[in-house]
C-alpha cells in the first residue's frame, strides 16, 4: 500500500476511534428543551423553567380500575401506605381521612397566623359580635355540627376563614374515605417525585416503584382484575423516551435491512456490501460525536434521525461501485473520480447548504439535527473519496448491471413526452395549497408532541377528576428572597380572590395560603388584644347574643397562646400536605425566589380559556406578577421559531441557488436543476394538505433534506444532459445508481414516515415521495433517448 493510500487509513482510524469515545459518552435527553431556545430572553427563561420545574412537573396522577369498588379502595389505601415509605416521593395522597389529620392539628393551633380574617377591627367590639353572630348562624347551617364543637374555642370562626380561602382549590369526591373519580369507577391517588422534574431517570425509577406497589398491594388484596393507571408530565418523558429510543432502534435496523438486501441484491457481493457500508457507519459516529461535543447532550429526536443518514450516505459508496464500471480495477476507479467527482462534490455541498439552516436554528433539537446532517454527510464523503478505494482489493468487482442499465435508459426516454404532466400537477398543487393558505401551517407546539392523543385525553380526565393543577395559567411573582416572593404572592393573591369571587377565575393556589409572609404573620399577632382588653369586649360583645361568656375560657387561653407563639416557619409544615404544596409554590433559583400561583379556569370555560386582559389588568399595580398562559406561550413562541425556520430555509435555499450558479455558469441549467426539486415539493406539500394536514416546522425540515438528497440526482441528469444525446457510454450505469440510491433513499425514509414519532413520521412523509418525484421529474425533463448505449 502506497503511502498516498496509508496516511487516509490512518486519519481515518484514529477518527473512528474519537467518534466512538464521544458516542460512548453521549447523554441522552427527551425533554421539550429540544423546542426551547437555546438563548432565551428573561421571559422566555421563566417560561422554559416552568415548562420543566413547574408545580406540575413532579405529580404523578396514579388511578386504579377495574375489579370491584371495595378493592379498588383497598388497593388505594394499600398504594398509598407502601409508597408513603419510599424515599423517591415527598408526599403520597389518597385522601385518607388520617393523612388530614396533622393538617387540621395545624390549622386549628396556628389559625390566628394564618386567617385572612384577623385584623385590629376583628377585635374590636363590634367585630366581635359580627363574628361571633356569624358563627351562631353557622350552626344551623351545612357546616353546623362542627361550628357547634367549635364554638367555645373558636367563637369568630377562624378556622371556617382559612378553609373557605382554601375551598378555592379543587377537591376530589371521596368514597370510603378516599379519593375516587366522579363515577366512581377509579380510585385515585396523587404522588409528587422528590427528584427534579427533568431528572428522568429518577422519574422512570418512580414510576417501576409505583408499578410494584401495585402489585403487591394488587396481590395481597386479590385485585387481580384490577388495572393501573398513571398519567403526568413524568409519564409522558419516560414514555416518549423509551418510544424515541425503540423507534430508533427499530428504524434504524428496518432501514439498515433494507439497504443491505438492496445492495446485497444488486452487488451480489458480500465483500462489496460491507466496503459500501463503510461510509455509512463512519457517518452516523462523526454525526453523533460532533453533537455530543457541540451540545453536551444528544436529544432523542436526533439520534432517531440517525436512521435517515443510511439512506443518503449510502449513495456514495453506490456511485464508486456502480458508476466506475464491473470490474474495471484501478484505471476505472480513476477514472470515475476524474469524470463524477466534481458532481458528486457539489451534491455535497448543496447537502450542506440545505441543512445548514437547522445548525443556525434557535431550537436546540433542530440545530442538532443539522449539525448531525452535515457533520455525518461530509465525513461519509471523505470516506468515499480517500478510505474507500484503499480498501477495495485489487480484482474488486460487482455483479453486471447493464442489463439494468439498458432498462433504464429507455425508460427514461419514454418518461421524456410524459413532461407536460408536470406544470399540469404543479399547477394543480398551486391551487390546492392557495385554498389552504390560511390553515396550511399548525403555529402550535402541540404539534411536535410525541404524547399521543389518547394519552393526552386520560390525562385531562385524570386532572379533572383529582383537581391537580395542570399549570396551563401561572401567576408568577418573584423576590430576593422567600419573605418577598410571599408578600409579592400575597399581593398577587388579593386581585385573584376578587377575580375568584366574580368568576372569571374558578380558583387559584398560593404559598401564602399555608405559609403566609413574617410581616403578615406578624400584623396578624399584632392585632391580637391582650386577654384582659380581649375578655372586656368579649363580653361586651356578646351580651345581646344568646351565649354565655363563661363558656370561652379556651378562646381566650389560645389567643394569650398565640401572642406569645413564634411565627409559623417551614418546619411546622413538615409532615403535611401543607409542605408539599408550598415546596412546590415556593421555588429557590439563582437570581432569587420565586413563587407560583396555579390558575384554575371556570368549568363551563374549560373549553375556551381565561380572560388573559382582565387577570393581567388586575395584577396590573402588582408590579412583581407576571401572567403565564403556558399555551399560548409556547405557542408564540413556536410561531416565532417557525418564521426564523422559514426564514433560514429560505436563505438556505438562495446559497443552494448561488452555488449552483457559481458551479454551472448557467441559467437554464441551474433552472433545470431546481424545478425538479420545486415541483416535488409542491406536489408532496399539495398532497399533504389535501388530506387533512397541517405542516409543521418538521415538514419544513424534511422539505430541506428533501433539496439537499434530490439536488443529487439533479445534478447527475444535469451533467448527462451536457454531453447531449450523445450520452457517455456509462450511461446506464449512472441510471442504475441514481435508482439504488434513491430507492435506498426511499426505504429508509418511508419507513420514518410511518414511524409513531411525530418528529421522524413529519420528515419521512416529505422526503421519501419528495426525493422519488425529483429522480422522476429530472428524468422528464432529461436530454436522453432510447438509442443511447448502456
Amino acid at each position: 500500500m502506497t503511502a498516498s493510500r496509508r496516511w487516509p487509513l490512518v486519519v481515518w482510524l484514529v477518527s473512528v476511534c474519537v467518534f466512538a469515545v464521544a458516542a460512548g459518552r453521549m447523554r441522552l435527553a427527551t425533554d421539550l428543551s429540544a423546542f426551547l431556545p437555546s438563548r432565551p430572553s428573561a421571559s422566555e427563561q421563566l417560561l422554559i423553567d416552568q415548562l420543566r420545574e413547574g408545580p406540575a412537573s413532579r405529580l404523578i396522577l396514579i388511578a386504579v380500575e377495574g375489579a370491584t369498588e371495595a378493592v379498588r379502595l383497598r388497593l388505594s389505601g394499600l398504594m398509598a401506605d407502601r409508597l408513603r415509605q419510599d424515599a423517591r416521593f415527598s408526599a403520597v395522597s389518597n385522601g385518607a381521612a388520617a393523612e388530614g389529620e396533622p393538617e387540621r392539628e395545624l390549622l386549628f393551633r396556628r389559625r390566628y397566623l394564618l386567617s385572612p380574617a384577623v385584623t385590629p377591627e376583628r377585635f374590636s367590639v363590634e367585630g366581635l359580635r359580627a363574628a361571633v353572630r356569624a358563627s351562631i348562624d353557622r350552626v344551623a347551617s351545612s357546616t353546623g355540627l362542627m361550628t357547634k364543637s367549635l364554638l367555645p374555642s373558636d367563637p369568630t370562626g377562624e378556622l371556617l376563614e382559612i378553609l373557605d380561602r382554601m375551598e378555592t382549590e379543587a377537591r376530589p369526591e371521596t368514597a370510603g374515605g378516599v379519593w375516587v373519580s366522579r363515577d366512581r369507577k377509579r380510585a385515585l391517588l396523587l404522588a409528587q417525585i422528590r427528584a427534579a422534574g427533568s431528572d428522568t431517570d429518577a422519574q422512570q425509577q418512580a414510576l417501576a416503584a409505583i408499578r410494584a406497589a401495585f402489585a403487591g398491594a394488587a396481590a395481597q388484596a386479590g385485585g387481580t382484575d384490577a388495572r393501573l393507571m398513571l398519567s403526568g408530565p413524568a409519564v409522558f418523558t419516560v414514555e416518549a423516551r423509551e418510544r424515541i429510543k425503540g423507534e430508533a432502534i427499530r428504524l434504524s435496523a428496518i432501514g439498515t435491512a433494507l439497504v443491505v438486501v438492496l445492495l446485497l441484491a444488486v452487488y451480489r457481493s458480500v465483500t462489496a456490501l460491507a466496503l459500501g457500508l463503510v461510509p455509512v457507519a463512519t457517518g452516523a459516529a462523526a454525526g453523533i460525536a460532533a453533537v455530543s461535543l457541540g451540545f453536551g447532550v444528544v436529544y432523542g429526536m436526533t439520534l432517531g434521525f440517525g436512521a435517515t443518514l443510511i439512506g443518503e450516505a449510502v449513495d456514495y459508496a453506490i456511485y464508486l461501485f456502480v458508476q466506475a464500471g464491473e470490474g474495471s480495477g484501478e484505471d476505472g476507479r480513476r477514472g470515475w473520480f476524474d469524470l463524477y467527482w466534481s458532481t458528486i462534490r457539489l451534491g455535497v455541498l448543496t447537502s450542506v447548504c440545505g441543512a445548514l439552516p437547522l445548525a443556525l436554528s434557535g431550537f436546540p433539537g433542530f440545530s442538532q439535527l443539522g449539525v448531525y446532517s452535515i457533520a455525518g454527510l461530509l465525513a461519509a464523503a471523505a470516506v468515499t473519496r480517500w478510505v474507500l478505494p484503499g480498501l477495495l482489493p485489487g480484482h474488486f468487482r460487482i455483479h453486471d448491471l447493464s442489463r439494468a442499465g439498458e432498462v433504464l435508459v429507455r425508460l427514461a426516454s419514454r418518461l421524456r413526452p410524459l413532461r407536460w404532466l408536470v406544470p399540469m400537477a404543479v399547477a394543480l398543487a398551486c391551487a390546492i395549497i392557495g385554498l389552504h393558505r390560511d390553515t396550511l401551517w399548525n403555529e402550535q407546539l402541540g404539534a411536535l408532541s410525541p404524547v399521543p392523543v389518547e394519552a393526552q385525553r386520560r390525562d385531562a380526565e385524570l386532572r379533572a377528576d383529582l383537581g391537580a393543577p395542570d399549570a396551563g395559567y401561572l401567576v408568577v411573582v418573584r423576590g430576593a428572597d422567600a419573605e418577598s416572593a410571599l408578600q409579592a404572592a400575597e399581593r398577587a393573591s388579593a386581585r385573584l380572590a376578587a377575580l375568584a369571587g366574580e368568576g372569571v377565575i374558578a380558583g387559584f393556589q398560593s404559598a401564602s395560603t399555608y405559609l403566609p409572609s413574617r410581616l403578615t404573620q406578624s400584623r396578624r399577632r399584632d392585632a391580637l388584644p391582650e386577654e384582659r382588653a380581649l375578655r372586656e369586649r368579649f363580653a361586651a360583645a356578646v351580651r345581646s347574643l344568646p351565649v354565655r361568656p363563661d363558656r370561652f375560657e379556651s378562646f381566650f387561653a389560645d389567643v394569650r397562646a398565640a401572642r406569645e407563639a413564634p411565627l409559623l416557619t417551614p418546619g411546622d409544615l413538615r409532615g403535611t400536605r401543607f409542605a408539599l404544596a408550598v415546596d412546590s409554590l415556593l421555588v429557590p433559583g439563582a437570581a432569587g425566589w420565586t413563587a407560583l400561583l396555579p390558575l384554575r379556569a371556570p368549568a363551563e370555560d374549560s373549553g375556551h380559556g381565561l380572560e388573559a386582559s382582565r387577570i393581567r389588568a388586575a395584577l396590573s399595580d402588582v408590579q412583581e406578577a407576571i401572567f403565564l398562559d403556558l399555551k399560548a406561550e409556547t405557542d408564540h413562541l413556536y410561531r416565532g421559531y417557525l418564521a426564523e425556520a422559514t426564514r433560514l430555509s429560505a436563505g438556505g435555499a438562495g446559497a443552494i441557488i448561488l452555488l449552483l450558479a457559481l458551479a454551472l455558469r448557467s441559467p437554464g441549467r441551474v433552472l433545470r436543476v431546481c424545478l425538479p426539486l420545486a415541483a416535488g415539493l409542491a406536489v408532496v406539500t399539495a398532497a399533504l394538505v389535501a388530506s387533512g394536514h397541517q405542516l409543521t416546522m418538521l415538514h419544513l425540515i424534511g422539505m430541506m433534506l428533501a433539496v439537499a438528497i434530490g439536488s443529487n440526482y439533479c445534478l447527475f441528469f444535469d451533467r448527462l444532459n451536457q454531453a447531449g444525446t450523445t450520452a457517455p457510454a456509462g450511461l446506464g450505469r449512472t441510471l442504475v445508481s441514481l435508482t439504488l440510491a434513491n430507492l435506498a433513499t426511499v426505504a429508509v425514509f418511508g419507513l420514518l414516515a410511518g414511524s409513531s414519532v411525530p418528529v421522524l413520521s413529519a420528515i419521512g412523509v416529505m422526503v421519501a415521495p419528495g426525493t422519488f418525484l425529483a429522480l422522476v421529474i429530472s428524468a422528464m425533463y432529461s436530454k436522453l433517448d432510447g438509442k443511447c448505449a448502456a
